[in-house]
C-alpha cells in the first residue's frame, strides 16, 4: 500500500510543477491532477478490498465441496 500512496506523492509533485510551468487553467494541469485523482481512487478501492475468510478459501481449494455450491434458481 504504501507503493501507491509514494506514486499518488510523486503525482502531487508533478502536477504541482506542471501547473507552475504551463499555469493553472492549462489542460496539462488538469490532466496532472486527474493522474493524482485517478491513483487515489485506486488506493481507495484497494483499501475496500476486504480478506476473504477461512470459508471462502476452503470453497477455492474445494469448488466441488457440498458446502461451496452455488445454485442458480
Amino acid at each position: 500500500m504504501s507503493d501507491i500512496q509514494e506514486q499518488i506523492q510523486q503525482e502531487i509533485d508533478n502536477a504541482h510543477t506542471v501547473c507552475d510551468v504551463n499555469g493553472s487553467e492549462s489542460p496539462a494541469c488538469a490532466a496532472a491532477w486527474d493522474a493524482v485523482e485517478e491513483l487515489q481512487a485506486e488506493a481507495s478501492h484497494q483499501k475496500q478490498n476486504k480478506p476473504k475468510n477461512s470459508f471462502e478459501i476452503y470453497c477455492d481449494e474445494n469448488p466441488e465441496a457440498a458446502e461451496c455450491r452455488v445454485y442458480d434458481e
